[in-house]
This record gives C-alpha cells, structure tokens and sequence, in this order.
C-alpha cells in the first residue's frame, strides 16, 4: 500500500498525492499494490489499518520531508532509520508521526517505508502547486516505488 500524503494547496507539500495521481496515470504497478492519496487524513487511514483483520505486508508513505538533501532529491528509507519523536496522544485530528507509524508497525507488523522528496518550497500560506524541481522528482519517484513494489 503506498499512501500519498500532503497539502496541494502549500506547494512541495503536495507530493504525496501529486505522485498517487501520477501513478495513477502513467505509472502501471504490479498487482495488489493500492496507491491512496490520502491528503491530510491520513492518521485516520493508519488508525484503521491498525484495526483492520486483512492488512497490507508493506507501507509506503510518500510525503514531502525536510531531511538536508538538496531540493528535489528522492529517498526511500525504512522507518526505522528516521528518528522517532515520542507519541503523546493518538488523535484522527493530527497529523501522522513518525511514534505512530512506528507504532502501527510494532503492533501490526507491516513493514513501514518512507518514499520522501526534499521540498523546496513550503509556504505558510496558500500557494498551490509544486516547486519545478520537486514536479520533476515525481517520475523518478514513480520509477522506484515500481522497483521497489
């Protein structure tokens, strides 16, 4: 399952659901794999992926991540290779952590991957669509989740 998570209202934070779409339409992934965009809601589709009796073997969630890269640049990495700040509460009104991805994963499990872009841009206020560089990352993103699903 690949999630596809993000605001397309605040620029490179659109990612994630710009690259589902993209999937959707050019990219042909193997069978059984699901590509969800799920916006900002995505606690809510961890929440009942932990209760759900039939559950993914694998998790991939793309989203835009400040991770000192160069602007554009594409990673895939294990979550446990990205640093975990401690959970406080589980709410559907907050965004998803990497304590409750690790969570979902220790109880659940599912193998959870990060597919992330590094934004260049990430406006507090609304400006739609994304930088030129991160649009041009999501082929190449497109080309390792087909390799790596």
């Amino acid at each position: 399952m690949i999630l596809g998570c993000g605001n397309p209202l605040l620029g490179d934070d659109g990612f994630g659901p710009e690259l589902v779409s993209h999937l959707g339409m050019h990219a042909q992934m193997a069978e059984g794999v699901l590509a969800l965009d799920s916006g900002m809601g995505v606690t809510r589709i961890l929440l009942d992926l932990a209760l759900a009796p039939r559950r993914p073997r694998r998790l991939v969630v793309a989203d835009a991540m400040r991770l000192g890269r160069p602007a554009g640049s594409v990673s895939l990495v294990p979550l446990d290779e990205i640093e975990v700040a401690p959970m406080r509460a589980v709410s559907a009104h907050q965004e998803p952590t990497s304590a409750l991805l690790k969570e979902l994963s220790s109880l659940t499990g599912i193998e959870v991957w990060l597919l992330s872009v590094e934004p260049e841009r990430m406006p507090e206020e609304v400006s739609p669509g994304l930088s030129a560089v991160v649009g041009d990352a999501i082929p190449r993103a497109c080309d390792l989740l087909r390799e790596f699903c």
